[in-house]
């Protein structure tokens, strides 16, 4: 009998290998891939594929090896460095990961492949200014490129530029390539800027085939748990600790499993899934987003000593991450309270013009204060009014002030030098964001609420000089407290919470220069306390409603159902917002009030003035 010898195709069998890994077919994969180098063992794509393999297992020294041997064999060849760069750069060697992207760059020129690996390589590195740059240049090249455009929108996000963000991100419904980790990506970054309705399709297309496992998976339980959807995160969540290859001892699976043990009011278990991710492998400067959550539910369970330690390691720990990525250091000065510095002069006050501003009735609605003063609810109640419309926190008076200082004017004391058409083009370009952010219907108010404009009362009075202003106010150690354990993803904001001293400080600048303002301004304002807001909410609301002239409506005294049914909120207290008006959080800082000791003197005029005790 004459043996009959089968000829086997490396060619094929690398075709093979490629399906089966993506179809995360490892071990098959690899199978074939040493079948089709037992024939050839020179066969690149068969190595390459190896190569990719090994990653896709975790085994990067071995992946390492493979592309180091092909770049050696082929080193003209753009792609084998190109692979080469990735695993070092998945064995976090990431100088030789970006000398072999030299390499490739020399040889092929700035892909847009390419320049999106640099740009991971960046991140890696905190080098967030480098990563902008290239991965900006990625984008450029490849518009609709899903995963470069998803790195450029977390990359500004992470820089703090929520507007680029935004911009990045609006035609994302036309990318290419889009996986379920762009989609669940795009829509956690659209839910943290506040644009949850271009993120519900999103959202919608992932809950109609839920990815069971992997970042896939976690990215969507969180944007879930951002939006109040609880039931529909906690299912993904089951899925995903079903799923064999679910490590459930992965730091992010148990930071997820914390979290939405949190909001079921768990806080032992949410302690017990935070304490035991700590011990994981997590790079000091992001160890925050762990100290954050652990330090609430310490605080829920009343070990309050605990809760502010862990609430100074977490701001330890941000700290190290904004200076890495941003430069930022404790020594350095706030954009937003450094507007404090000067106020309005009176006789420039005098020269204010104000025959072309729009009536009071096509005026926005501000509403100020100090970050986690309660401004929040009052929004909500607002936007419950079927006559107005809130747009969640943006930086448009901010905006504005740039355009004031770039027209050369001195902020604020020059506001009088502006002419009827720069202010009206100034006007033009606020509604232009405003309207791109909300749709308001024929007759509806907009209500601009960001705590941080307190910051900018002159710019309001001089663009809508017949704008209505809602001042929130809470007691200072309660609003202090809740600041500092509060993570705050804006830089400014974050930096300015760091601490009870820089917290006291601040707020003492605010108040200071809120009053010292409004008696030369003419400015339309109402002060609402928090404590007598929640402890007779009817009453504070028909007030508030009266100080807007608004016809009542039942739905203002409501603002937790309006919340739910809006599913989103974009500030930190989404959470709390969705719950009926409740005075628990009333006294909170007592339980820190030996912390407090230092900084009370500073507080002292402003606890006297509103006659709060201490």
């Amino acid at each position: 009998m004459v043996a009959v010898t089968i000829a086997i195709d490396p060619e094929s069998l690398t075709a093979l290998a490629c399906q089966d890994l993506q179809r995360d077919e490892l071990g098959a994969a690899e199978t074939k891939c040493l079948q089709a180098l037992d024939a050839d063992r020179q066969h690149a794509g068969a190595w390459t594929v190896l190569g990719m393999i090994l990653q896709a297992k975790g085994r990067h020294e071995d992946a390492v090896r493979v592309f180091n041997s092909l770049t050696l064999q082929h080193p003209n060849d753009a792609a084998h460095w190109l692979n080469f760069g990735g695993a070092l750069r998945s064995a976090k060697r990431y100088q030789e990961s970006l000398a072999a992207y030299d390499r490739a760059l020399a040889l092929d020129g700035p892909t847009p492949a390419l320049l999106y690996n640099m740009g991971l390589v960046h991140i890696e590195l905190f080098d967030y200014g480098s990563a902008y740059a290239v991965l900006k240049q990625s984008a450029e090249k490849a518009p609709k490129d899903a995963w470069v455009q998803c790195s450029l929108a977390q990359c500004c996000y992470d820089l703090g530029d929520f507007e680029e963000t935004s911009a990045v991100l609006q035609p994302w419904a036309q990318f290419e390539r889009l996986t379920p980790e762009n989609l669940a990506e795009i829509a956690t970054l659209l839910i943290s800027i506040g644009e949850s309705p271009q993120a519900q399709p999103a959202i919608d297309r992932l809950l109609e085939n839920p990815p069971t496992g992997g970042q896939p998976a976690l990215t969507l339980i969180n944007a879930l748990e951002r939006i109040n959807r609880l039931d529909d995160a906690r299912a993904v969540m089951k899925r995903l600790k079903a799923n064999p290859g679910t490590h459930l001892a992965d730091p992010d699976v148990l930071l997820a499993e914390g979290i939405l043990a949190q909001r079921e009011g768990r806080d032992e278990d949410a302690l017990a899934s935070f304490t035991q991710a700590l011990k994981g492998p997590t790079d000091t400067a992001r160890r925050h987003n762990l100290f954050f959550p652990i330090a609430k539910s310490l605080d829920k369970l009343g070990r309050y000593d605990e809760a502010f330690d862990a609430l100074s390691a977490a701001h330890d720990s941000q700290l190290l991450y904004l200076n890495k990525t941003l430069g930022k250091t404790a020594e350095g000065s706030s954009p937003t309270v450094s507007l404090a510095a000067r106020g309005v002069e009176p006789d420039d006050v005098a020269r204010w013009d104000d025959s072309g501003a729009p009536a009071a009735a096509q005026n926005p609605i501000f509403i100020v204060g100090f970050p986690r003063s309660g401004t929040t609810l009052l929004e909500q109640s607002l936007d419950a009014h079927p006559l107005l419309k809130s747009m969640d926190e943006q930086p448009f008076l901010k905006r504005a002030v740039d355009q004031v200082i770039f027209l050369g004017i001195s902020y604020p004391n020059e506001l009088g030098r502006l002419s009827d058409d720069q202010l009206q083009g100034i006007r033009e370009q606020y509604w232009e964001r405003a309207t791109k952010k909300v749709t308001l219907s024929p007759g509806q108010r907009l209500v601009d609420k960001n705590p941080l404009n307190i910051f900018r009362l002159p710019m309001i009075h001089r663009l809508f000089p017949h704008a209505r202003t809602i001042l929130a106010i809470r007691h200072p150690c309660d609003t202090l407290i809740s600041c500092f354990a509060q993570q705050f993803r804006a830089p400014d904001l974050a930096m300015l919470c760091r601490d009870l001293p820089t917290l006291a400080s601040t707020y003492k600048v605010a108040f200071d220069f809120w009053y010292q303002q409004i008696p030369l301004l003419p400015a339309q304002t109402i002060e609402l306390r928090y404590e007598q807001l929640v402890s007779d909410f009817p009453a504070q609301i028909h007030r508030l409603a009266d100080f807007l002239d608004l016809p009542w409506d039942e739905a203002m005294i409501a603002p937790a159902a309006h919340a739910a049914a809006k599913g989103f909120i974009s500030t930190p207290s989404y959470a709390q917002v969705v719950r009926p008006v409740n005075s628990e959080s009333i006294g909170r800082w007592s339980g820190y009030r030996r912390h407090f000791e230092p900084v009370l003197p500073e507080l002292q005029p402003y606890l006297d003035r509103w006659g709060y005790s201490v």
